[in-house]
C-alpha cells in the first residue's frame, strides 16, 4: 500500500479547531490539483467523512475523517462557491473562487442520508491541453481534425461517454482556431457550463431558468454572425436539427454527443428522426473517444500468460503492479483510444441514406479503412501502453468489434 501523507496530515487536524474546515479544504484541493484529479468527492457516511478523488478516470479513497467536522467542511466549500450555506436540503451548484493554482473548479452539492455530499469538478489547469498536439491523438486523426478546422462549414462531432475528453478536445480546437485566424473569424460557444475561459472566443452559458435553453440559445446565437460555433452537447432532436442546419448554411460547428462509437453517432441521429440527407451532407467528421490509463513505466511487468490477457487477441502485453511513483495504482497518465468515421460518401454515404443499422455502418466503415477503438486498444496493449485489464474496464467485455490480424 502506497504511503498517503495527505491522509496522515488531514487526520492529525483537530475537528474542534476554528480553522479545521479551512485547513481540510485547502489541503485537499491543493493535493487534488497536484495529483491531476478531475473530481473530488466529499461524502458524509455513517462513520465519518469519506474523501475520494478521481484520477485518470478511476475513483480513489484519500481519507476518512471524523464525522464531527463533516458539516463544516462541506459548508466551507459552499462559501468558496458563494452558495447558500443554510440550505442543506436541496441541490446547489456554483463555481469555486480563490482556488489553488488558478484551476477552474465547480461545486455540486446534494442532500444524502448522512448529510450533504459535495463533488468538486476540476477543469484543466493553465497551460494544459492547449493545442491538438497535446492530446495524444494518432497522427491521422490529429491531421484530419486540423484540416477540418480550416473548413468554412460542416459539423465536427466528438463522441464518447462522460470524462472521455470530448470537451477538452473542443477547447483545444477552439484555441487552435483563435490562434490561426487572429480575430478574422467570429468564434462563439454555447456551453453548459463554461469550463474554461478562451481568449478570442465569445462564450455563453445556457440559463434554463431565464428561458435560455440550448435550443433557444443556439437559434439566437446564429443571428450573431458567427462563423464558427461550438455547442456544448447534442441532447435532443431540436438541438441536433439546428446544429446540422447551421453546418449546412455556412457555419463550422463543433459539438459533443454521448455515443459509444463513431458509427453510433450516425445511428443515434437517425433514431432521433434527423433526415439522412442532413447527416450525410452536414457531417464534416466524427471522432469517438475513450481514455485508458497508461501503464506506469517504473513498475509494469510482462503478462505471465494467457490468463492475464483476459481473452484479448494481443500478441503480447504488460500488466500493472504499483509503486511509489504511481501512488500504488500501476498507472500514470492516459492514452487515447480514438476512432474516426470516414467521409460519408460512396458505400458509407449510401448506407446512411438507406438508414442502415450501426453494425452495417461499422462494417462498411472498417472496409473503408476505419481503425476501431478496439483496434487502437489492441495496439496500445501490444505496445505496452496499457493493460488488458484496463481495456476491459474502459471498453467492456464484448469482443464483437475485435478484428484478428
Amino acid at each position: 500500500m502506497a504511503e498517503n501523507p495527505l491522509a496522515d496530515g488531514l487526520k492529525s487536524l483537530d475537528p474542534s479547531a476554528s480553522q479545521y474546515a479551512t485547513a481540510v479544504v485547502d489541503a485537499l484541493l491543493a493535493a487534488a490539483v497536484t495529483a491531476g484529479a478531475s473530481d473530488v468527492h466529499v461524502h458524509p457516511v455513517e462513520g465519518g467523512l469519506d474523501l475520494r478523488w478521481r484520477v485518470d478516470g478511476v475513483l480513489h479513497r484519500v481519507a476518512v475523517l471524523p464525522k464531527a467536522g463533516a458539516p463544516n467542511v462541506v459548508a466551507r466549500l459552499k462559501v468558496l462557491a458563494e452558495l447558500l450555506t443554510y440550505k442543506t436540503d436541496v441541490p446547489q451548484e456554483g463555481r469555486l473562487r480563490r482556488v489553488p493554482g488558478g484551476v477552474e473548479m465547480r461545486l455540486s452539492t446534494f442532500p444524502t442520508l448522512h448529510g450533504e455530499k459535495a463533488v468538486v469538478r476540476l477543469f484543466a489547469g493553465p497551460g494544459r491541453f492547449l493545442v491538438l498536439d497535446d492530446l495524444g491523438f494518432p497522427a491521422e486523426i490529429r491531421d484530419a481534425l486540423s484540416r477540418w478546422l480550416d473548413e468554412t462549414s460542416g459539423a465536427i462531432i466528438l463522441a464518447g461517454p462522460s470524462g472521455s475528453g470530448k470537451t477538452t478536445t473542443i477547447y483545444a480546437c477552439l484555441r487552435e482556431l483563435a490562434r490561426r485566424t487572429e480575430g478574422r473569424r467570429s468564434l462563439a460557444t454555447l456551453e453548459d457550463p463554461i469550463e474554461s475561459s478562451l481568449e478570442g472566443v465569445s462564450q455563453s452559458q445556457v440559463n434554463p431558468a431565464a428561458g435560455l435553453t440550448l435550443e433557444a440559445g443556439l437559434r439566437a446565437l446564429l443571428r450573431q454572425d458567427p462563423e464558427v460555433l461550438a455547442v456544448g452537447e447534442i441532447r435532443d432532436r431540436a438541438t441536433a436539427e439546428t446544429t446540422l442546419q447551421a453546418a449546412l448554411t455556412g457555419h463550422l460547428t463543433l459539438t459533443t454527443f454521448h455515443a459509444g462509437g463513431a458509427c453510433e453517432v450516425v445511428g443515434r441521429l437517425l433514431d432521433m428522426g434527423i433526415e439522412p440527407y442532413a447527416i450525410r451532407s452536414g457531417l464534416l467528421g466524427v471522432v469517438a473517444l475513450r481514455l485508458a490509463r497508461r501503464l506506469c513505466p517504473e513498475c509494469s511487468r510482462p503478462a505471465a500468460g494467457p490468463a492475464e490477457l483476459l481473452g484479448l487477441p494481443a500478441a503480447s502485453a504488460r500488466v500493472a503492479v504499483g509503486c511509489p511513483a504511481c501512488r500504488g495504482t500501476g498507472y500514470a497518465g492516459r492514452v487515447v483510444l480514438a476512432e474516426m468515421l470516414p467521409p460519408l460518401d460512396g458505400d458509407l454515404g449510401r448506407a446512411a441514406l438507406d438508414r442502415a443499422d450501426v453494425r452495417r455502418l461499422e462494417a462498411i466503415a472498417v472496409e473503408a479503412g476505419m481503425a476501431t477503438r478496439w483496434d487502437r486498444a489492441r495496439a496500445a496493449v501490444e505496445e505496452g501502453c496499457t493493460s488488458p485489464a484496463e481495456v476491459r474496464r474502459v471498453l467492456g467485455m464484448s469482443d464483437r468489434t475485435f478484428r484478428q490480424s
